[in-house]
């Protein structure tokens, strides 16, 4: 329901609070002196309004420029309601020179703003460009826009085309009393000033861009022309004045491409000039318009005033101040052209005003708008329509009264927070005045300028403390002395505030906007707007004199019972005169403290009562006597105050779409900037700290009526039990109501630090709020808003004004009666607490405001049952930015219950992007699980996911996911049993699965492989093989150690085999992938381990299969890969399976571990080590010189020994051969073999000990026929090297005819013949046992042989080389042998 509005307008204060006005100063210096006498005029103010102010598609629209005169100072301020302006303020100062009254004029061109001074010497024209050239565009979107004056200073105003000097050729002897300024059509600017001697003198300049002389016009009444037959011109008209001629007040009006110059003197006759023509146009006595003017002609008319006003409909008007004691009088006059350039007045209406002092009045096509300052010094405005007005009743302005002379001060309250919270409140102090109280209270000491509303605080109260200590003089207090002193020297600064605030508020001017309706009342330190009233305010702040002569109210069309809401309201008036500070501060505790409103007002009605020495309570009983329907008229004022609507407000989107581009953008700005900010949160604080008031009164009057009972109800019992049970607990709500509205309005939003924001509002991201309110960016630069104005700011201003012209043309004014009264209304239900929408709380939420946030959920808590859930939603979001987790869950649980009935919950939840939970609330419980994750609270999304899964009893989904999550976050926080368990109850295998796998990694990753390796796995043993296997086989060997979490897995539920294989694995990898020492060592622990688990098992189970050869495994669930052309693969072709048994195993291992030894004695080899076979690996010995390592591997792999041999004969050849360097060389691989351990009596020689090193192989590893020996002997000889004695005879006992046949293939024919014949001698029993025979030739042995093949060739070889001693030899002991042989067949052939 729209809210009804009276005739009457009621002023907020447009300040804004925080900010001091930042002037640029600029001086005007004409080198004139200064006029002897000084004489001085009060301040004076005005206010100039663009043309185009009120339509909506300009880019002036709310916007004006207003100034104000002190001695030789101008100020000048250009204000805007829609955007910010920068570079607003200026302040010009003219030396030796005063400015005089009216002598401000500002005029508008297409192009320009020209502004207009007139001083007591000089004149001035400050032409500026007008803001439509500076933004020619139509599409204006800054925040910000720069303001006419920023680029004043680089005027030049001292030239002439800018600045003169009034001629001293003018006659002008002494200092002017009054003056007006005009632009004509032509450009010219033109002065009126009143010189002392009486007359109008007017000075022209030329046009700004024409250069040219000043001119001046003087203007006398011996020019007026003769308009009555027969008048001839007196010794008075031909110039001799008189004091009473003298001009009071001067305006200008340009008509038909003439200037016309009216002045009313202080003779009280109004004079028309023509400047063109030089001559009075018309005279007229206004005292013929003032009925009993008997005494009036003697009096002086200095205080006479004059106002113009035209409009196409009424023409030019006239309103004339006949300044009388005791009665003002108004009269409005219209202009009447007639033929001949003659003209008349017709009198329209003539008006009376009260003795008060008149400050100013502005005049419009069908009001007068008047300022009085009263006896009291304070301010009085009202206003009339001078048409259709009989009664002459004035309506009422309700002016911002002064802020409280005393402060009540509660004996539970703290003296210094009273006071603070009084004086930094809306609605009472300027920043200035407290800055300049400051100043005072410190006595001067440093100038205070840059300061933030904070700061601004602490400074007082460091001010005040600080001087409170310095007056102490004892040392001990008790607690309430120390209180007095605190209340004594806060108070003192306090009346410091009030003297500087009293002169900040001095009225001076007041302005009209004919287009928009603006009313601004000029105060001389800061504009304050005049908005209209809503009838149930106008009710209540109305005079009792104004109560008593209404008869009717627009809140009810019914006449007799809007003269008993007339009547209660006299009621509730004089309930409110009645009640003290202290009863009124019990009230305020009670609400405070959410105690019951209705027990408060019982005591303070017991009070009255028992206090009543007026007899106002009988007084206010015989009123109530007199009202017919009281419950009727109750249930008028409860509807009015009741700002309940059933319709949300639109969510902000884009204004009012049907509109144009360049309009919605428009409407985006309107009542944008941070004035009308101000304006409108202060109107509504304004308006709910009336309404609270205006509760609490009700609300004892109808206790009162519950008291006298059936004494002043004619209704009898069935209205006192409808105003018990309905009324009361309405009043006693909608005081409730109230009461947070105007604590909301007065609490100062806090500023919040850029990262604070940045990562708070990256944690309700989660929230998925799309149109949440985000944080203005155009907000006080100095220091914090109340919250009220943040969220009108960010979220309220464009959804309202886009609600206010959604069915308005583009092309209408901007009413601002309309606007305002719209907003502050809209506004007010938008916060309203029992209204479904939660945008107030929502925006305090994103802004980061939880302390205010936090006090409004208490303070509403109690009595309002709309949007608890929500509620308690935002309150667990305090508790989480105060990280206080578990009252934060408890917050968001209790919510829960509630998601399906509320707004701002179903909104929460049905935004989310993931796959659908089956109902709101699991959706909800989903949002908040995800705020709590991003906050960092694992506990508590366990708790809250803990809760979610019963009411997910019926959805596999949503359980699985909450499952899931309460997992993640137990292994988060190293709960694994916990995570295990979690696990296990997931019912979705898949989800189950994925789990799983990230158990296996997280855990192999902190080490707590333990608990990886006891979890029992029911039903998922193969899956956690699986995870482990494709982990291991597809990450780095040395960084992860999965394989030995395999093993241990194994290991402990005793599969050996499986052990077995995942270690033997793991070796040939080695093997293959790292090539270093340490891969070779891990290569040899594991082979070990691999043959220690195959042990453990019985021999015919002891074998593994070998694992497939290459990095490729075939992974579970892996998509089939594609060839080149895009086909699917054909089926790979199967490999034999290799079954390894333990005797492989221990090759495997033999290999591995010579390996190591290799890569520990030659680190190069490592890198070639790692794959190399067993012959190679013989080779890669050898070549190193680890001859027992290379020996072991031929034993194991039955490999062929002889390049074993060969390479040791090698070495024993270089070192016999070499020097003293291949000695000392020799000994490390001689170390790295095990020799032999035999006493030596001297010392031996590295080649001593090779070649013992040799023998000792000979001797370990015999060979069948000596095929080693035939090696080592073979290489020696091809190599020239004599035989060693150790090894000639350890082989003449092995193999004497292969010795035989390598001494003839190398020529050695008499090493040759010398066996030959102790071979022979050996066969005949000398020194047998040296060649290995057993039984020498004899009768009864076995049969022995001779080599008679190299025999016969070494008898050839010594025949043909003449050698005929050693053939001899040998010939004749072949002979013997043969003889003998002969001999001995012979006796066995007898024998029997």
């Amino acid at each position: 329901m729209a809210a009804v509005l009276e005739r009457s307008f009621i002023e907020i204060c447009g300040f804004e609070r925080e900010t001091l006005p930042r002037f640029r100063e600029v001086t005007v210096n004409l080198e004139v002196a200064a006029l002897p006498g000084g004489q001085k005029f009060p301040d004076s103010a005005g206010a100039f309004h663009y043309e185009e102010s009120g339509k909506l598609l300009s880019v002036t629209s709310n916007r004006f420029i207003h100034w104000s005169t002190s001695g030789d100072t101008v100020q000048l301020v250009e204000q805007s309601l829609d955007t910010n302006l920068l570079n607003n303020a200026v302040r010009l100062k003219f030396i030796h020179c005063t400015v005089l009254p009216g002598g401000v004029a500002i005029q508008e061109t297409l192009n320009n703003v020209i502004i207009l001074v007139c001083t007591n010497q000089t004149v001035h024209r400050l032409v500026l460009p007008h803001p439509s050239r500076m933004y020619r565009s139509e599409l204006v979107t800054e925040l910000h826009m720069q303001s006419v004056f920023t680029d004043v200073g680089k005027l030049s105003l001292q030239d002439s085309a800018h600045s003169a000097i009034i001629p001293s050729s003018a006659g002008l002897t002494g200092s002017p009393f009054t003056s007006t300024a005009w632009l004509s059509q032509s450009g010219e600017a033109h002065y009126a000033v009143v010189p002392p001697t009486g007359g109008i003198m007017v000075v022209t300049l030329p046009s700004h861009n024409t250069p040219g002389p000043v001119a001046v016009l003087e203007l006398r009444r011996s020019s007026m022309m003769q308009r009555l037959s027969g008048w001839m011109p007196s010794a008075m008209m031909r110039g001799d004045h008189s004091p009473a001629d003298l001009v009071s007040s001067l305006c200008v009006r340009e008509l038909e491409e003439d200037s016309f110059i009216f002045a009313l003197c202080q003779d009280h006759k109004l004079r028309m000039w023509s400047v063109r023509e030089q001559a009075c146009l018309l005279e007229a006595d206004m005292l013929d318009y003032m009925p009993a003017c008997r005494g009036v002609k003697r009096l002086s008319g200095q205080g006479h005033r004059l106002r113009l006003a035209f409009s196409a409909s009424t023409g030019l008007c006239v309103c004339v101040y006949l300044s009388v004691p005791q009665r003002g009088q108004f009269t409005v006059l219209q202009l009447i052209a007639t033929d001949n350039q003659r003209y008349s007045l017709d009198h329209i209406s003539t008006l009376f005003s009260s003795q008060e002092t008149l400050v100013d009045f502005s005049l419009t096509s069908s009001d007068i708008w008047a300022v009085w300052v009263d006896e009291s010094n304070s301010s009085v405005v009202k206003y009339i329509n001078f048409e259709h007005n009989t009664a002459g009743q004035w309506n009422q302005v309700f002016v911002q009264p002064p802020p409280e002379e005393e402060v009540h001060i509660g004996v539970d309250q703290d003296p210094r927070e009273t006071y603070l919270e009084v004086l930094f409140s809306p609605l009472r102090f300027t920043a200035s005045a407290i800055v300049k109280a400051l100043q005072i209270f410190r006595r001067g000491s440093e100038r205070i300028s840059e300061v933030s509303w904070e700061g601004l605080k602490k400074e007082v109260t460091l001010a005040v403390e600080s001087e409170l200590q310095s007056s102490l003089t004892e040392f001990e207090f008790s607690q309430e002395e120390y209180r007095q002193l605190q209340v004594e020297f806060w108070s003192r600064f306090y009346s410091c505030c009030l003297q500087y605030q009293e002169v900040q508020s001095e009225p001076l001017s007041l302005t009209v906007n004919p287009s928009t309706g603006l009313v601004c009342l000029l105060r001389k330190g800061f504009v304050s707007f005049l908005l209209p009233c809503f009838a149930v305010d106008h009710l209540y702040l109305s005079y009792d004199e104004y109560l008593s002569s209404e008869e009717d109210t627009p809140l009810t069309e019914d006449a007799e019972l809007g003269r008993d809401v007339l009547q209660l309201v006299q009621c509730v008036r004089a309930i409110s005169d009645a009640i003290s500070g202290e009863m009124a501060y019990e009230m305020e505790k009670a609400l405070e403290h959410l105690q019951s409103p209705e027990r408060a007002a019982e005591l303070i009605l017991e009070h009255l009562l028992s206090n009543d020495s007026e007899n106002v309570i009988e007084d206010i009983q015989n009123k109530l006597q007199d009202i017919r329907n009281p419950a009727a008229a109750m249930m008028v004022l409860l509807r009015e105050l009741d700002l309940e609507t059933d319709s949300e407000p639109a969510a902000e989107g884009p204004v009012t779409p049907g509109h144009s581009l360049n309009v919605r953008i428009n409407l985006s700005q309107v009542m944008g900037s941070s004035s009308a900010v101000s304006l409108v949160c202060q109107a509504v604080c304004h308006m709910t700290m009336t309404r609270a008031l205006f509760c609490r009164d009700l609300l004892i009057l109808q206790k009162l009526y519950l008291r006298f009972g059936d004494n002043v109800f004619l209704g009898g019992g069935a209205q006192l039990l409808q105003l018990q049970q309905d009324l009361i607990p309405r009043s006693s709500h909608l005081l409730s109501s109230y009461h947070l509205l105007k604590h909301i309005s007065q609490s100062p939003a806090s500023s919040v630090p850029v990262d604070i924001l940045d990562a708070h509002l990256q944690h309700l991201t989660v929230l998925e709020l799309s149109d949440s309110p985000s944080l203005s960016s155009h907000r006080s630069v100095l220091s914090p808003q109340t919250v009220v104005e943040l969220v009108y700011q960010t979220v309220a201003r464009k959804m309202m004004v886009s609600q206010i012209f959604s069915q308005q043309h583009a092309d209408a004014l901007l009413p601002w009666s309309h606007i305002t009264s719209s907003l502050v209304h809209l506004l007010a239900q938008l916060l309203w607490p029992n209204n479904p929408g939660f945008q107030f709380p929502e925006c305090l939420m994103a802004n980061c405001q939880y302390t205010q946030l936090q006090e409004y959920v208490r303070l509403i808590g109690p009595w309002c049952q709309v949007n608890v859930g929500s509620r308690r939603f935002m309150m667990g979001q305090c508790y989480l930015a105060n990280g206080e987790g578990q009252k934060a869950l408890q917050c968001f649980q209790e919510a829960a219950t509630e998601v399906e009935k509320e707004e701002f919950l179903l909104r929460l939840t049905g935004s989310e992007e993931e796959e659908s939970a089956s109902t709101p609330r699991l959706q909800y419980y989903n949002k908040v699980l995800r705020l709590l994750e991003d906050v960092g609270l694992p506990e508590l999304v366990i708790q809250l996911a803990s809760l979610a899964i019963t009411e997910a009893a019926n959805d596999v989904n949503s359980q699985a996911a909450l499952r899931t999550r309460i997992f993640k976050h137990h292994l988060d926080l190293g709960h694994n049993s916990e995570a295990y368990e979690a696990l296990t109850q997931n019912p979705d295998c898949s989800m189950q699965l994925d789990c799983l796998r990230q158990l296996v990694v997280v855990l192999c990753e902190r080490s707590q492989l333990h608990d990886l390796v006891q979890f029992p796995y029911v039903n998922l043993h193969d899956e956690v093989v699986s995870i482990i296997e494709s982990r291991a086989r597809g990450l780095d060997l040395l960084a992860h150690n999965y394989y030995e979490l395999l093993y241990a897995f194994h290991i402990n539920r005793h599969n050996y085999r499986k052990a077995g294989t995942v270690m033997f694995e793991l070796g040939m990898r080695l093997g293959r992938e790292v090539r270093t020492r340490q891969g070779l060592q891990k290569q040899v622990n594991c082979y070990l381990s691999a043959l220690t688990c195959l042990r453990l098992i019985r021999p015919e189970y002891a074998w593994i299969v070998q694992p497939a050869s290459g990095a490729v495994y075939e992974r579970p669930g892996a998509s089939p890969k594609r060839n080149s052309d895009g086909e699917f693969s054909s089926e790979p072709v199967r490999r034999q399976v290799d079954i390894l048994e333990l005797k492989d195993l221990e090759k495997e291992y033999i290999l591995s571990r010579s390996r190591l030894t290799l890569a520990q004695h030659h680190p190069p080899s490592a890198a070639i080590a790692g794959s190399a076979s067993a012959e190679e690996m013989v080779a890669l010995l050898v070549q190193t010189g680890l001859f027992d390592s290379a020996l072991s591997v031929c034993q194991t792999f039955d490999l062929n020994l002889t390049s074993v041999y060969e390479s040791l004969t090698f070495k024993c050849i270089k070192l016999q051969f070499g020097g003293e360097e291949s000695q000392n060389e020799a000994w490390s691989w001689l170390a790295a073999n095990q020799l032999s351990s035999v006493v030596n009596t001297k010392e031996s020689s590295a080649t001593d000990e090779a070649w013992r090193l040799l023998a000792s192989y000979l001797d370990r590893y015999p060979s069948s026929n000596g095929r080693h020996h035939r090696c080592v002997i073979n290489k020696l000889l091809s190599h020239g090297v004599p035989l060693p004695d150790w090894l000639l005879k350890s082989y003449k006992a092995v193999d004497a005819a292969s010795l035989l046949r390598l001494f003839l293939n190398f020529d050695l024919l008499e090493a040759a013949a010398e066996l030959v014949l102790e071979f022979i001698d050996a066969l005949l029993g000398r020194g047998h046992q040296y060649y290995g025979i057993q039984r020498p030739l004899s009768a009864t042995s076995s049969s022995v042989w001779l080599p008679y093949t190299s025999i016969d060739q070494l008898l050839q070889t010594l025949e043909t080389q003449t050698n005929s001693t050693i053939y001899k030899k040998v010939r004749d002991k072949l002979d013997d042998y043969h003889r003998l042989v002969e001999q001995t067949t012979k006796r066995r052939l007898i024998a029997p």
